[in-house]
């Protein structure tokens, strides 16, 4: 389902993202994991066609996110780490809006709406204002918003940042349902390694734009001679301490100095 070989971006001098290859098969959960800074996010936005890599190639559903944009955002959803409801919708006209920018007719995206609200326990409060809601609600319609429109992938971006123990398990419950009933393709990330662990199917670790192991959780445990994932990933990229959210900053700054110079 997703196809990433020798993908690099360069900003000026500096590269975010050095000849990373991976590949997700359909219906596959997995998990994207990396520290701070490490190149994630800038992975992200290549495969979700808000980057265009420096070298290198990407297909998603055999579609190349940078030259056929239109329709590879048709095929995959998206749950940003940063709320992004309408505060003022109710939780259905969230999930109508979404269906109506993506051209999902009206019928069907009523009875899409009604069975993702139902699976994610909100189809009691669909009529209430978003506002209302705590924030596990808000991440559980978000995710039910993203798969709206029936894609092959969804992309989930720290989507349990926050939420206590409880709400986590059982946002995790409901999305294995979806992968499994509907074989959609889960792409996530997370600093929680317990969630990874449990269940992604596959992991790739990332660390100064460089993928530096893949395979199963059993398997990087095994790799790592560690029992847990948590300590086969810091086993992999180092206990020091990384610049909370310096991946983005940088892309931002790496970004502007690029415009810049082009002026």
């Amino acid at each position: 389902m997703i196809k990433v070989e020798h993908l690099t971006k360069t900003f000026g001098e500096i590269k975010a993202v050095r000849d990373v290859s991976f590949q997700v098969g359909t219906g596959e959960i997995f998990a994207f994991l990396g520290p701070n800074g490490a190149g994630k996010t800038t992975t992200i936005k290549m495969l979700t066609t808000l980057l265009r890599p420096t070298s290198g190639t990407i297909e998603i559903d055999g579609l190349d996110p940078a030259h056929q944009q239109n329709e590879v955002r048709k095929r995959f959803g998206i749950v940003f780490q940063d709320p992004s409801l309408d505060d003022e919708l109710t939780a259905f006209e969230n999930l109508d809006l979404h269906g109506a920018l993506y051209h999902v007719p009206r019928k069907v995206r009523t009875e899409r709406g009604e069975s993702l609200l139902k699976l994610f326990e909100l189809w009691d409060r669909r009529n209430d204002p978003v506002k209302q809601f705590s924030g596990g609600m808000r991440r559980r319609l978000e995710i039910a918003r993203g798969l709206l429109h029936t894609p092959k992938v969804i992309f989930l971006d720290e989507p349990t940042l926050g939420l206590d123990p409880q709400t986590r398990n059982q946002l995790w419950a409901q999305v294995k349902k979806l992968n499994e009933e509907e074989r959609v393709t889960v792409f996530l990330t997370t600093h929680y390694m317990d969630e990874a662990d449990r269940v992604a199917h596959r992991v790739a670790i990332i660390d100064h734009g460089t993928i530096v192991a893949q395979g199963t959780p059993a398997e990087l445990k095994q790799q790592t001679n560690s029992e847990t994932l948590e300590q086969a990933f810091l086993a992999l990229t180092g206990s020091s301490i990384r610049d909370e959210g310096a991946d983005s900053n940088r892309d931002l700054r790496n970004m502007a100095a690029m415009w810049r110079g082009r002026k």
